[in-house]
């Protein structure tokens, strides 16, 4: 089982580093162990290239090992120089702790609290008093191995505080507790966390002795074909909160994938068969236009985030806003969601000309260019096509007299929510 998992991980290119692939390999097939990932509640919501090391966590579960995440109540105090090219500001404790009620509530919703264990560094760290971490764990650390690590030594010019140059003594004691805690022996990151990773095991080993199992494997940076990091978009993160990205916004991101993104994507991002993933892409190639594959890769990563539903509505919306849907029988609800994802405005709960209806949704600048699109028949209210450049809309008519849906020609949208 240990070979399997590390070789599914090696076809799926998720394996950046490792410290000791074969002595994991001998552990895994010895026991149960325990893998760990963790996450600093510097924000109130995952976004998608979080998901990564989390992914290699369910991997690592759905192949016979225990999952431990680690929510930093703590270590997000203080912050993570790794990757960052000046100081982090420090955010409020209150700040932290309501975040991590966030992200620990996002945790339980993408992997259950069955078979997963959700711990928060606070717990120990925060009993940790300074005197004692500079007798117990002070000692064991050498400045000069500190400053050779590359999260110190890309920051040495530019400057670090004390405050996040111990980060790395905190993270490593968060290694040893989980490794009397929870068994865990292997530690799962990002490329930048290559040196917070073996800067635990070294502690391990010091504290446990040389021969102590302990571990590390970190994921490669995710770039997409033309070389730019995945995850941004014009409007910036893609997050897992569908307050921040609505499940409809979500869904549609991955749609978008550029076909020479989409294998490594349903690599990384779904748990289909190298058989299925591998039938995706022959179709791509002879289909392209299709976009079967980019259409899966948003159903499973959606499905795995947000559940069925959130996929059905979402396909449902994108027939409305890119195909031939007919609006007319969404319900009330439905609008609602559409709104959300089309220019909005408000009108009164009061009849309002067509002519003024369409300038106010904003689809034409002025009377006169509206009159002609409605004569030219490009203006469709509540889905029914309307040439009568005389006729007069009533809001109560459809959507239980809470939305309105104008629509210009294929592509122009706007909802009028009234007041």
């Amino acid at each position: 089982m240990a070979e399997d998992i590390l070789q599914e991980l090696e076809w799926r290119g998720a394996i950046n580093q490792t410290t000791d692939e074969a002595g994991l390999r001998d552990q895994m097939a010895k026991e149960q162990i325990g893998v760990y990932v963790g996450i600093d509640p510097t924000g109130d919501s995952m976004h998608i290239g979080h998901l990564i090391p989390f992914m290699i966590l369910k991997r690592f579960q759905l192949a016979g090992q225990k999952p431990v995440i680690v929510v930093g109540g703590a270590t997000g105090s203080i912050g993570d120089p790794s990757g960052k090219k000046s100081e982090r500001k420090l955010l409020s404790q209150e700040d932290v702790a309501a975040n991590v009620e966030k992200i620990r509530a996002q945790m339980v919703k993408l992997f259950g609290e069955d078979g997963f264990t959700i711990v928060n560094n606070f717990d120990w760290l925060g009993k940790l008093s300074l005197l004692d971490m500079l007798r117990e764990y002070g000692k064991l650390f050498s400045i000069n191995t500190m400053l050779a690590k590359d999260v110190v030594a890309s920051r040495l010019e530019a400057g670090i505080s004390f405050t996040e140059f111990t980060y790395q003594i905190l993270q490593s004691i968060d290694f040893h507790e989980l490794w009397k805690r929870e068994n865990v022996r292997l530690q799962v990151g990002g490329s930048d966390q290559w040196g917070n990773i073996t800067g635990g095991i070294d502690l391990i080993h010091k504290l446990e002795g040389g021969e102590a199992p302990a571990f590390g494997l970190t994921v490669p940076l995710l770039l997409k074909a033309d070389g730019t990091k995945f995850g941004k978009t014009e409007g910036g993160a893609v997050w897992l909160d569908p307050e921040k990205t609505t499940p409809f916004e979500f869904y549609q991101f991955w749609l978008n994938t550029a076909d020479s993104d989409v294998e490594k994507m349903l690599k990384y991002f779904t748990f289909l068969s190298q058989d299925e993933i591998a039938g995706l892409v022959a179709d791509l190639q002879e289909n392209a236009a299709a976009r079967n594959a980019q259409r899966r890769l948003a159903q499973e990563v959606t499905t795995f985030v947000h559940g069925a539903d959130a996929v059905k509505t979402a396909e449902m919306m994108t027939k409305v806003l890119f195909g031939n849907a007919d609006v007319s029988e969404l319900t009330t609800d439905e609008v609602a969601i559409l709104a959300g994802n089309v220019p909005t405005f408000e009108i009164d709960n009061a009849e309002i000309g067509l002519l003024d209806l369409v300038v106010a949704a904003g689809l034409e600048k002025s009377k006169t260019a509206a009159r002609k699109s409605v004569k030219d028949g490009a203006i469709r209210i509540n889905g029914e096509q309307i040439t009568d450049e005389e006729a007069v809309v009533n809001p109560a008519a459809k959507y239980d007299g809470k939305y309105v849906i104008v629509k210009r020609g294929k592509k122009k949208w706007a909802v009028a929510v009234v007041r």
